[in-house]
């Protein structure tokens, strides 16, 4: 509201007004108003006026309801209906604010939000209000305790907020600029730049930003970049209100005249589609606010200071018999505003009074009011106070009950202990943005607590609680903690207890009793390890990885084939993806897709696992379509063209994955257009309303599988035959089915989940109707007549209880090509029987049987922000290669958390808990699947990956070489010694805590990349020379060189300035993989971690580690300077260790 060009003694509000309430009331006041308000001292009203009686409120036609006082003389400076509850909102320029509740304005809360500014404008949010004066935003709950008070520059002058999302606001005044702040992290995130200074209104459609200037422009702004789409030039004097519906534009101002500003009687109405006036509207009041009350019409409502109200259509012509008068105590209306639901209006005045005007006797302000919270009545108990003033007062005076009793604070020492409270964690983003000096870190204050207040939390609430624990907590472990019942142990978010030694002394077999390898999850961006997982026990997908090699730098296929190769080598010890992490960093889509997580985001939890996994399972399997689909085999690497599986373009992920579809558009003048597609993958398309039907309608997963295939929808599309977009029927029909169907849940809100949870209840009363027989509809079945059905003398073969509750999943489902391009999708059971064999359903009837291979869930756990586990069912083919017994022909169900491996129940797979288990992938194969591929691995690493390559550096060429490489007559064989020692930098600092105590706990422990890796021959003429010498070029940022140790220099890793050979961490790394499938035995000091930073699995046989060579049973491990001082001789170890 811009009040340039009103009398300014308008502005002038006399301290008189206050004081002069107790003897005298206002002349303007009406005492009929004031018959049942009482008044303090200073003047503030404290009951609410009720109307009187004979008020009768005619039906569709605004009338006065209720007047109430909020602070008597103090003028009313905005009024807000809140959203959310049925509350009015008041603010006063005393920077005082009021609410009422309900149409009968009873008095919610009062209190002072500034002390000396007014309250220029209210929004209501879901947990509290904000409130913006002149340089202070301040975010208070309805009783009136402050959220947060955000204070802005003194020189800013705000009038206007807007709230453009659930966490967004824009802040808008008389300065050039408009600020955008983040009300999660209350701190300025933009700043925009605005032509004209003096924006006081601000509206928002789904097309534009609304900005009201002073100089009576409005200016309309993208919604993404906040730039100027257009301008109109309302009025010549000054802007005072305006309002957005549908495709108009109303404003309403003043204009310049000889002696000043007046107000302009014409409302400029502006169509938004062509970008012009239209005829201006003249109405007979003088408009200083104006709203569109949208009901059956978009009719305008005009307000006066005065406190005439005129109603009329934007684009009619306005009728004076359709005015009425709201009696203001004051002289003027300074506020007004309309509900959510449009059925009531308020008004405030310069007297302190709010008019409330509805057009029903009972109206609401929203159309769903959430029930508002009231204080629960103060009981005082009738004891005579007690004046603690005095020294000398008598405690026996307080009442204590009499009782011969040992009193509960009467503890024996001997059932006590001091449980001192210890100190909570350091904040992550401190340590991950600390600087040291000495022994001295230096970090910014993150401001996400309250300046000296530290939240201590007891041991049942305290998320870190764990973290002192000195003692490996297995998640099957001993003790349950009250405030995780919800969530098995097994399913929770493991994580690794690092102590002095590193891993070295981390049991991983108390969680892994298996010979599967799980994977470590310290790594950035490790969500993944669940759908590493489930490709790897993919049998096709494992195989096809594996045979396949690129020259690309950074090829997620090599990558994973070469993890893949790891985790067929271990035996239950776990594996790290840090190289398949590492090209995942590099690729572009990935980033630009969200799936690059920041490590304080992973730590904390604040990415929806859900949808990331889910994002990341479409990506992956486009990413390896695209890299299986090159013709070209490097000469590098000449094996690659030795697959299997392949030999043309066509991705063998595309013959596994791939669904042949067709996508006919049909329009409503009867064009239809088909064109074929395909798609790697399938989303769940629930019901609309499903979550609306309380009945418990049985929906089958098939039908919502076929629905989500074959998807109906209308849509807007262009029509090439009327040449204009048509709304369109676009239908999906299948052509074809993948051999492997994958489905992404999409449960990502409360309505999918309640689905899930209302047809799991659908099917386990289901259930146990078909094995206890017919039970009445009104009969609640007993567990015990359950436990009598699965007795011997009952039902053998009828499953627990246990086991159908939460299950909605079929384990096999059929799905049928009909000969009309339809798809028929029903669920499967083991007991059915199909009427022809499966190869010839196959190949004559279009049947196929797919069986459930794996299930990703997302755990919802609020103790540790989530995580993402897999149930994978493993085949008889891995059990064999690991040797579990001997002539293994079972399959079994297992969870994969990341390195916690446990064999499960088949029923544990399909079971989801909406509270805390929910689907997020699914996995479904057709039966016989292996026999349709050729499953031979053929290792694509051949021995000219050890022959000379040039080097990346261009420096390198003017350097004496360090190494000489093998020639063809010296290609080691299995057996052959090879000396290795690898060298490293840092990527990111450990993060660590000193105990109480003074030991040091690690948190994360710090990243490591392979810098530099030398290899010398074992035997041969030219035994001691080295035949590799690679320094490894890096991508990322490097924290620490590590010189002293290390040797490696800034500039030695660059390819512009480096004088080494420098290779790729890809080729060095392919260099390894042949050393070790040929059988050389690598010799070397602390193997172990270097293999470990390289990311390789190396047999133990082929290791000869000189750290466990020479260490003796129960002492520490012994250094390689004290080897080389007493192998050597001190002459020689003086030359190697100068």
């Amino acid at each position: 509201m811009n009040f340039e060009g009103l009398d300014p003694g308008l502005a002038e509000y006399a301290p008189a007004m206050h004081s002069a309430l107790d003897p005298v009331l206002d002349a303007h006041l009406n005492p009929s108003l004031l018959q049942n308000v009482e008044l303090d001292p200073e003047g503030v009203a404290l009951e609410a006026l009720p109307v009187q009686e004979s008020v009768h409120i005619m039906e569709g036609v605004y009338s006065e309801l209720h007047s109430v006082v909020a602070e008597v003389g103090v003028p009313v400076s905005v009024s807000h209906f809140d959203l959310h509850e049925e509350m009015l909102w008041v603010g006063s320029h005393g920077g005082h604010a009021t609410s009422f509740f309900g149409p009968t304005l009873e008095r919610y809360s009062s209190f002072q939000v500034n002390g000396s500014d007014d309250i220029r404008q209210i929004q209501s949010l879901e947990n509290g209000i904000l409130f913006l004066t002149k340089n202070n935003l301040k975010y208070m709950a309805r009783g009136g305790l402050i959220i947060f008070d955000y204070l802005l520059d003194e020189s800013e002058d705000m009038h206007s907020l807007l709230l453009t999302d659930s966490s967004t606001l824009l802040i808008g005044g008389l300065q050039n600029h408009i600020l955008e702040i983040d009300l999660n992290t209350v701190q300025e995130t933009q700043k925009y730049t605005v032509e004209t200074p003096g924006v006081t209104i601000m509206r928002q459609t789904n097309r534009f930003f609304f900005c009201g200037h002073t100089s009576g422009k409005v200016s309309l702004r993208d919604l993404r970049t906040f730039k100027v789409e257009h301008e109109f030039d309302a009025f010549s004097g000054s802007l005072s209100d305006f309002d957005v519906h549908g495709n108009l534009l109303a404003t309403c101002g003043f204009s310049s005249r000889l002696t000043g500003l007046a107000c302009d009687r014409f409302l400029k109405v502006y169509d938004l589609r062509m970008m012009r006036a239209i005829t201006p509207l003249q109405v007979h009041v003088d408009p200083a606010f104006l709203r569109f009350i949208p009901t059956y019409t978009s009719r305008l409502a005009i307000i006066s200071q005065s406190g005439q109200c005129q109603f009329c259509e934007p684009t009619g012509l306005a009728n004076p018999a359709d005015i009425f008068h709201v009696n203001p105590v004051g002289p003027l209306l300074m506020t007004f505003d309309v509900s959510a639901s449009k059925q009531a209006l308020a008004f405030g005045d310069s007297e302190g009074c709010v008019h409330l005007w509805t057009d029903s006797p009972e109206p609401s302000f929203n159309p769903y009011s959430r029930e508002t919270e009231f204080a629960l009545p103060c009981l005082v108990d009738s004891l005579p106070p007690l004046d603690w003033s005095q020294d000398l007062l008598p405690l026996s005076l307080i009442p204590v009950p009499l009782t011969t009793d040992t009193l509960l604070s009467d503890w024996p020492a001997a059932n006590s202990a001091p449980a001192p409270r210890r100190a909570p964690p350091v904040d992550a983003e401190i340590l991950r943005t600390m600087k040291k000096v000495g022994f001295i870190g230096y970090a910014p204050n993150p401001r996400t607590r309250l300046r000296n207040q530290i939240p201590y939390r007891l041991k049942e609430s305290d998320s870190e609680f764990d973290s002192f624990s000195q003692v490996t907590e297995s998640p099957i472990g001993r003790e349950e903690e009250p405030h995780l019942h919800m969530v098995s142990k097994k399913y929770r978010k493991v994580t690794i207890k690092y102590s002095k030694l590193g891993l070295e002394d981390f049991d991983f077999k108390h969680y892994n009793k298996t010979l599967f390898a799980g994977l470590e999850p310290h790594i950035p961006n490790a969500y993944c390890n669940c759908m590493i997982q489930v490709l790897y026990f993919l049998e096709p997908v494992r195989c096809l990885i594996q045979n396949h090699l690129c020259q690309k730098e950074f090829c997620l296929a090599c990558e994973l084939g070469f993890l893949f190769h790891m985790l067929d080598l271990s035996r239950g010890d776990p594996c790290q993806g840090s190289n398949f992490l590492r090209a995942f960093r590099t690729i572009p889509e990935a980033s630009a897709l969200g799936l690059i997580l920041a490590d304080s985001d992973e730590a904390s939890g604040k990415g929806n696992l859900a949808r990331l996994i889910q994002r990341w399972n479409r990506f992956i399997l486009t990413q390896l379509h695209q890299d299986l689909q090159e013709l070209e085999v490097p000469q590098a690497y000449r094996g690659a063209g030795g697959s299997s599986f392949c030999s043309s373009g066509d991705s063998v992920i595309g013959q596994l994955f791939s669904c042949e579809m067709e996508n006919c558009s049909l329009c409503r003048c009867g064009s239809e257009t088909v064109r074929a597609s395909s798609t790697l993958l399938f989303t769940l398309s629930y019901p609309e309303g499903s979550n609306s039907d309380k009945t418990g309608k049985n929906c089958d997963f098939a039908q919502v599988l076929k629905r989500s295939i074959c998807l109906e929808q209308n849509t807007q599309a262009w029509c090439d035959n009327c040449e204009k977009y048509q709304p369109t029927i676009q239908t999906r029909n299948i052509r074809h089915l993948p051999d492997i169907l994958v489905i992404n849940c999409e449960v990502n809100s409360l309505k999918e989940a309640d689905f899930w949870r209302m047809q799991a209840e659908v099917a386990f009363k289901m259930a146990i109707k078909k094995h206890s027989g017919e039970i009445s509809k009104n009969k609640e079945f007993a567990l015990a007549d359950w436990k009598e059905l699965g007795s011997p003398e009952g039902m053998l073969m009828c499953p627990s209880i246990e086991e159908l509750k939460n299950v909605w999943l079929p384990f096999s489902i059929q799905m049928k090509m009909t000969k009309n391009k339809g798809l028929d999708v029903c669920n499967w059971t083991d007991g059915d029987e199909m009427q022809w064999g499966p190869a010839r359903a196959e190949e004559e009837h279009g049947v196929y049987v797919y069986d459930l291979m794996a299930t990703v869930v997302h755990i919802l756990d609020s103790r540790t922000g989530g995580s993402l586990v897999a149930h994978i069912k493993v085949g008889e083919t891995y059990h064999q290669r690991k040797e579990v017994s001997e002539g293994v022909t079972h399959q079994q169900w297992y969870l994969f958390n990341d390195f916690l491996i446990e064999p499960i129940d088949k029923h544990e797979a399909v079971q989801f808990d909406m509270n805390w288990k929910v689907p997020a992938i699914l996995y479904y194969i057709k039966r016989n699947l292996n026999s349709k591929y050729n499953l031979n691995i053929k290792n694509p690493i051949e021995a000219s990956v050890l022959l000379a390559e040039a080097s990346l550096a261009r420096k390198q060429r003017k350097t004496h070489t360090t190494f000489i490489p093998l020639m063809l007559n010296e290609m080691p064989q299995v057996g052959d010694l090879v000396g290795l020692d690898a060298e490293f930098v840092t990527l990111n600092e450990e993060e660590a805590e000193l105990r109480s105590d003074g030991t040091k706990s690690t948190i994360k422990p710090s990243q490591m990349s392979v810098a530099r890796i030398t290899c010398v021959r074992g035997q041969g003429p030219n035994e001691g020379i080295p035949f590799i010498d690679d320094y490894i070029s890096t991508q990322e940022q490097v924290v620490d060189y590590l010189t002293q140790y290390s040797g490696i220099k800034p500039g030695d890793l660059d390819a512009k300035i480096s004088s080494k050979h420098l290779t790729t961490l890809k080729s060095t790394y392919l260099k390894l993989r042949f050393l070790i499938d040929i059988g050389v035995k690598f010799v070397g000091h602390g193997l172990q971690k270097d293999f470990r930073v390289i990311n390789l699995m190396v047999p133990k046989d082929q290791v000869l580690d000189t750290v466990y060579l020479f260490h003796m049973p129960r002492k520490r491990m012994i250094s390689l300077r004290f080897l080389a001082w007493y192998f050597l001789g001190p002459k020689l170890f003086h030359l190697c260790f100068p």
